[in-house]
């Protein structure tokens, strides 16, 4: 069988009217006479033809030298040999497979961001109905089905047709709540099918006391909690669960993932997770998903959790001898003690209270190039504790902020967007923050690295959370800086991404000898970022009492 090939034009990227159209003055198809690439009448981009193209990869290459990497060329892997599931379009992204829905069972979704996942819930859910790759034809259901007959997939495709599943969906990007809800959490919670419910489930979370807030002044980790409630308070015969751990700290998550499981006795439970530990705990078995982001997406077959997460970790599925990754997931086996001895500024024990809520933590030093991760549930005083740091609130003990004179950047916990922001590029959003250093090839090579890049043509309202994530992520490290905060950077990135900016904030923090302090939830994540440890214990919504930095080593 000949290779296949999948060839993507990233519109928001293509500058045709600028180039004009080198791709065709360099494919070696078309100087031959044959159409491998032509312009579309209506739209003026140009069009690839991947039976006519013979990746020889020159108008990928001539794209990227103009810097703008418009093309992605892809090799497809020969294992696969059906047309995908559903692609949106010619030169567009295509999908390769399905996951098995079981009753009973909570399957795991594992993979990178910009790989199919969302198109799958749409599937699933029956908000999109796959074309089997013939994005110019209608499709019929029977032909879909017939693809899938004597599976699994059949009894729930042949119920999707007949419109009797019943979904329910909690989205990814939890922080656009407020944007389409507003109102009382109590009165959204009456509004539920099944409210006795939510009340439960808020009860089980400890949370109950948020019902008396206004949704548009719930934390993340409270904006997290209400998601995953009123998606369980509904009668459904498939739930749908994007990223339902962000935000939330190492109790809630095992409260949730104790729900989500109820919730799959009588029904089908899909979740896309990047915290490998929640996935372990919370899954009957998992697919892991593949490919390259934003091109195509496999889906592979069923695995046992262990198995799985371990298969997706090596980056090599055995049975079908497919490498997709080029090396190994690895994590740190111990931790080590941090050497970093140069003091950079000591900082004061502080006390806060607001109603019902108070707040001690003890004085600590801060050292150059050093980053203390902050650990503890939500509601303990942690983003309280960052904003006395940065002076933004004001201790109760009247102590100055520690940090006053200096350059401070600070990446918020909640990733939100003004209506001003909503319609800027990307570029113009990290341009007004940071000026001419957008141009330098420092910023433009970690932009490419945390995989901002890709992206700076596209608006800022059009990025997934993970997108934004990274985008704030890379503006705070570029903003002038003695010390950097950051609150939860790890929440939306897929586990390669969480690694990856990991390293990227270290390299940062060390190389330039500024300071961090970095709040997360993501056992992994801190380990492998942080020198020393703040803990901060006491009772959620009521106390807190922050300790002041100890050694990872600590016992």
């Amino acid at each position: 069988m000949s290779r296949k090939r999948i060839i993507v034009l990233d519109t928001d990227k293509c500058k045709a009217d600028e180039c004009p159209y080198q791709c065709m003055g360099v494919c070696p198809v078309n100087r031959t006479g044959d159409e491998c690439i032509v312009i579309d009448e209506e739209t003026k981009f140009p069009v690839f033809s991947e039976i006519l193209c013979i990746g020889c990869g020159l108008c990928v290459n001539r794209c990227r030298k103009l810097q703008h990497d418009a093309i992605s060329l892809v090799n497809l892997p020969t294992e696969l040999d059906e047309d995908p599931l559903h692609r949106y379009g010619q030169n567009a992204f295509a999908l390769y497979g399905l996951p098995l829905p079981k009753p009973g069972a909570v399957t795991g979704l594992i993979g990178q961001n910009g790989i199919g996942k969302s198109t799958i819930m749409n599937i699933l859910t029956g908000a999109l109905k796959p074309n089997l790759g013939s994005f110019e034809d209608d499709v019929s259901w029977d032909g879909i089905i017939e693809r899938f007959k004597g599976t699994e997939l059949q009894a729930y495709l042949e119920g999707l047709k007949e419109e009797k599943i019943r979904s329910s969906f909690k989205p990814q990007n939890v922080d656009r709540i407020p944007k389409v809800m507003k109102g009382r959490v109590d009165e959204l919670i009456g509004k539920l099918p099944l409210k006795d419910k939510a009340n439960e489930i808020l009860e089980t979370f400890e949370m109950s006391s948020m019902k008396e807030k206004n949704i548009s002044d719930l934390s993340g980790g409270e904006l997290q909690i209400l998601a995953i409630t009123a998606a369980l308070s509904k009668d459904a015969d498939f739930y749908f669960f994007d990223e339902p751990s962000s935000y939330l700290d190492v109790k809630q998550r095992l409260i949730m993932a104790r729900e989500v499981r109820k919730a799959a006795k009588d029904a089908v439970v899909l979740v896309i997770e990047h915290d490998l530990a929640v996935l372990d705990y919370l899954s009957d078995y998992i697919h892991i998903t593949y490919g390259q982001p934003g091109v195509f997406g496999v889906v592979s077959k069923p695995y046992g959790v262990r198995v799985g997460i371990n298969t997706y970790l090596e980056g090599f599925i055995k049975e079908e001898n497919m490498r997709f990754r080029p090396k190994a997931i690895t994590f740190p086996k111990i931790a080590i003690e941090t050497e970093k001895k140069k003091k950079f500024i000591d900082f004061p024990a502080f006390e806060k209270g607001f109603e019902g809520f108070s707040l001690m933590t003890e004085s600590g030093t801060l050292h150059k190039g050093e980053t203390v991760g902050i650990l503890g549930p939500n509601g303990i005083g942690k983003t309280t504790f960052i904003k006395m740091v940065a002076g933004e609130i004001e201790p109760d003990n009247e102590i100055e902020s520690p940090v006053k004179g200096l350059k401070l950047s600070y990446k918020p916990q909640r990733i939100v967007l003004s209506s001003d922001d909503q319609l800027k590029g990307v570029s113009e959003f990290l341009e007004d923050a940071i000026g001419s250093k957008i141009y330098e090839t420092g910023f433009k090579n970690m932009a490419k690295n945390i995989g901002v890049e890709k992206n700076m043509d596209k608006l800022m309202q059009s990025l997934s959370g993970g997108e934004l994530q990274s985008v704030f992520i890379l503006r705070a490290l570029w903003q002038e800086h003695d010390i950097i905060l950051l609150d939860e950077p790890s929440a939306f990135l897929d586990v390669e991404q969480r690694l990856l900016v990991a390293k990227i904030i270290k390299d940062h923090i060390t190389t330039s000898e500024v300071s961090a302090f970095v709040v997360d939830h993501d056992l992994q994540f801190m380990d492998a970022i942080a020198d020393r440890i703040m803990v901060f214990e006491g009772k959620s919504g009521v106390e807190g009492a922050g300790k002041a930095p100890q050694s990872l080593m600590q016992e």
